[in-house]
């Protein structure tokens, strides 16, 4: 169970979900912010999902990651039992390369949002970076860790073609 202390909560359709999903938890833990990871599938799990989503802003939770695959209706299910913004990530499938996750996740109706990112790894990174950056709204040394993440990653690009 989360606290005030874990403000983030990073959903999965799946196990196999995590080895994408876990640069979003990685992307929190270089900016310190606490998280909980969990398996919660809107199909084999649906009660799970129910118990989650509507306790999840009791739970002390700020933001919600949901990745999904496939059909991918774990973000918008969890984002129409919710308050909180929900940070959707398409996990790239088999089938179709993650465009199926893709459309499932951003074609929401008006009145449920969910901010969809990009499909697979930089999509899961992005979500991390993103829920610290609504988190800083109200944070200020969060805002300042930001901002010296920004600052490395700038310092990190070459300007020359040249080693």
């Amino acid at each position: 169970m989360a606290t005030s202390e874990t403000p983030v909560a990073i959903i999965m359709g799946s196990r196999s979900d995590w080895p994408t999903m876990k640069l979003a938890a990685d992307r929190l833990d270089q900016l310190g912010v606490a998280w909980d990871a969990k398996v919660v599938s809107a199909h084999r799990t649906p009660q799970r999902l129910v118990d989650f989503a509507t306790g999840a802003k009791a739970a002390g939770y700020k933001v919600i990651i949901a990745g999904a695959g496939g059909a991918a209706h774990l973000p918008g299910m969890a984002a129409s039992m919710t308050e909180l913004p929900v940070l959707g990530v398409p996990v790239q499938s088999k089938a179709l390369k993650g465009m199926d996750s893709l459309l499932s996740i951003v074609q929401m109706p008006a009145g449920v949002p969910v901010a969809t990112l990009a499909i697979g790894e930089a999509g899961a990174a992005n979500a991390g970076i993103l829920a610290a950056q609504i988190l800083a709204l109200s944070d200020e040394g969060l805002a300042q860790r930001l901002t010296a993440f920004r600052a490395a990653q700038t310092d990190s690009v070459a300007e020359s073609v040249e080693d």
